[in-house]
Parts: structure tokens; C-alpha cells; sequence
């Protein structure tokens, strides 16, 4: 009834048109919302294999630990409690890593993917630096990825900011807290 309503007042020029543009909506809200899911549903299965595989290992390592500290019978308790909490730390830190990539993901390609859904209906205005800001930031993402996934490790971080340290020609810390400058006192002994 509304197709022969609207080839009444239109003709048929008219309703091709609006077919056609129906389709061109319904395919592309399909395929940005498909492909965005499906990219998000296979990220987090992935990443979700990663982290029961680091917590099997995570695990292993904690039975490793507490065999050895039943085996040191007259240990103090202070270093029992520092290894139960690098136990508790070491979960975190992989549940840590991989919200951040999932986070990243959809930080990246949701607002994207909206706009160009939103995009699809003429009567929500969008101001064109969005759609240029929002298609710049999904690109990023892959531009982006190797720094995340690097400066989520220690030893990166550890060597990144003793680059940046040299470059602003600041001195960094050794292990012990003390820059470079410090010097022990050192009484020389007759030989």
C-alpha cells in the first residue's frame, strides 16, 4: 500500500529511487555493523584463548612458588606475603593488557562505524570534521598497535624513557634509586 501510495505521488522514477536508496542503507548499516562485530567477536575470542592460556601459566608458576615456600619452612612472613601479592599482581597485569586491546579496538573503529551509520540519515546533521576525525582515528588504529602491545611491556617502557631521559639529557635512575652522578665513599686499603 505505501510502494503504490508513493508511485501515486511520485511515479515510478520516484520509487525506483527510493528503493534502491532503502537498499543502499540496509546494506551498508549491515555490513559496517557486521563487519565491526564480527572483528570484535573474533578480537575477543582470540584474546580471551591468550589470557586462559597466560592464566593456566600464571598458575603453574604459583604452584612452583608455594611448593618452594612450603619447602622453606622458617621463612618470614613479610616475603611470603610479597610473593602471594606478584602472584595477584601477575593476573592482573595480563587481564590489564588484554582490556587494553579490546579497549583500544573499540575506542578506535566504534566511533567510526557510528558515524557512518548516522551518517545514512539526513535529518541527524554531522559536521564534516567528525567524519574526518572518526576515519582518521580508525586508521590510527593499525599505526597505533605496535606501540600499544610495546609499551604495554617493562623492559620497552624501561627503554623508552631512558631514550627520552638522554634526549632531554636528564640522568636516570639505576635499580638501587641512585642517578649516575652518586658516589660511594670508597676507603682505599693498604695492600
Amino acid at each position: 500500500m505505501l510502494c503504490i501510495s508513493h508511485e501515486f505521488f511520485c511515479g515510478f522514477g520516484c520509487s525506483r529511487r527510493f528503493v534502491i536508496r532503502t537498499q543502499f542503507v540496509i546494506f551498508t548499516v549491515f555490513f559496517h555493523s557486521f563487519s565491526f562485530l564480527l572483528s570484535f567477536i573474533v578480537l575477543c575470542f582470540t584474546y580471551l584463548k591468550v589470557l586462559k592460556v597466560a592464566r593456566f601459566h600464571c598458575k603453574r608458576i604459583d604452584v612452583i612458588t608455594m611448593q618452594t615456600l612450603v619447602l622453606l619452612v622458617d621463612i618470614h612472613p613479610s616475603v611470603r606475603q610479597r610473593c602471594l601479592e606478584e602472584q595477584k599482581r601477575r593476573r592482573q597485569r595480563a587481564t590489564r593488557k588484554i582490556s587494553t586491546f579490546i579497549g583500544t579496538f573499540m575506542l578506535c573503529f566504534a566511533p567510526y562505524v557510528i558515524t557512518r551509520i548516522v551518517e545514512l540519515f539526513p535529518a541527524v546533521p554531522i559536521n564534516p570534521h567528525w567524519g574526518i576525525v572518526s576515519k582518521c582515528l580508525a586508521y590510527s588504529k593499525a599505526a597505533c598497535d605496535p606501540f600499544v602491545y610495546s609499551l604495554l611491556r617493562h623492559q620497552y617502557k624501561k627503554t623508552c624513557t631512558d631514550i627520552i631521559n638522554r634526549l632531554l639529557k636528564r640522568s636516570s635512575l639505576d635499580a638501587s634509586g641512585r642517578g649516575p652522578d652518586y658516589q660511594v665513599n670508597i676507603i682505599p686499603t693498604a695492600e
